[in-house]
């Protein structure tokens, strides 16, 4: 069937094929979601590179990260070419109207990862993401509080935030930033950030890279900052079987949130009266000179560099060693 999403016609296959079995939704019903919050979904991925999370056969079945942008992809829709941290590159789509959200859909993405950049400048980001990941033994109600405190820190250094939670356990905040510090320096920021947080509050906030080091606590995953990796965008479902999403939240909301209570029935609905409650970080870029200017007080004063980065990337200048602790202590 054909849909006409804001004058242009998108193809949609198999609307009645099963994507979430838990509760019946149909490829239709995740399309007709899309649809409802187009302009919020939009307004996280307008002129970014975007990786696709597709489930052909919905959450049961086989799902893969689609980076390179397919063949047959429409010519209205613009790509942008990326750099891996491999050295190697790719051309991502941007999608830049609404249009773009109901075609991937009709892939089968139901979860949109957004670089934090633009399609004008992918070596700059111009949003700081903090992901507050809680570990075994914590939960959402936990991220909630390492989350206020993390307010009160952006507050500290100019900085404001607009939370959301990730459709999980999780709490993710958006800084948004001067696109003028590199991939590096705004990952610097993260760290120093998870830093403070964790002095604050070491009974719950860790920023410890090694799982085995992280107990009970709620983890500020810094490499979420790292060249490559991003997060689930606002509004996107995520794959679980309640079909969450990934709902951007006001502050004074996000004491008394639950993650269910965010989801492919509820959300249109939540969004058709408050509109996108996010909306105005368009209207913001903030600065990072005095959070990089306390990291170099960290590094001066405590003897604080870089933490380890993810598996698959290139061994960095100043990177401490990436062996586990326990293995390393065996040898």
């Amino acid at each position: 069937m054909e849909l006409d999403v804001a004058g242009r016609k998108v193809r949609l296959s198999h609307p009645d094929k099963t994507y979430y079995p838990e509760r019946g939704f149909t490829k239709m019903d995740v399309a007709q979601y899309y649809l409802a919050v187009a302009d919020g979904v939009l307004r996280g991925l307008r002129d970014r590179p975007t990786t696709m999370q597709r489930f052909p056969d919905g959450i049961e079945g086989e799902f893969f990260y689609q980076k390179r942008a397919p063949k047959g992809m429409p010519d209205w829709l613009p790509t942008a070419r990326i750099a891996f941290p491999s050295g190697r590159f790719a051309d991502e789509m941007c999608p830049t109207e609404p249009a773009a959200v109901l075609w991937a859909a009709n892939l089968g993405c139901l979860t949109f990862h957004p670089w934090p950049v633009r399609r004008g400048d992918t070596e700059h980001p111009d949003e700081l993401r903090i992901d507050l990941d809680p570990q075994p033994g914590t939960d959402f109600a936990d991220a909630v509080k390492v989350a206020f405190d993390l307010r009160e820190l952006l507050a500290e250094h100019g900085l404001r935030g607009w939370p959301k939670t990730s459709g999980g356990r999780g709490v993710h905040v958006y800084v948004p930033i001067r696109p003028r510090w590199t991939f590096t320096e705004v990952r610097r920021a993260a760290i120093t950030l998870a830093r403070a947080l964790e002095r604050r509050t070491p009974d719950l906030v860790t920023s410890a890279w090694w799982k085995e080091e992280r107990g009970e606590k709620v983890f500020v995953d810094y490499n979420q900052m790292a060249r490559d990796r991003t997060i689930a965008s606002a509004y996107s479902l995520r794959a679980r079987p309640r079909a969450t999403v990934s709902t951007p939240l006001r502050w004074d909301e996000l004491s008394d949130a639950a993650p269910e209570d965010f989801d492919l029935r509820t959300v249109p609905p939540r969004f058709a009266e408050l509109g996108d409650v996010h909306a105005d970080m368009a209207d913001h870029a903030f600065g990072l000179e005095s959070v990089l200017e306390l990291a170099d007080r960290q590094a001066v004063d405590e003897g604080l560099g870089d933490l380890p980065y993810p598996p698959d990337h290139p061994k960095m200048p100043g990177e401490p060693s990436r062996v586990q602790p326990s293995r390393a202590r065996k040898r």
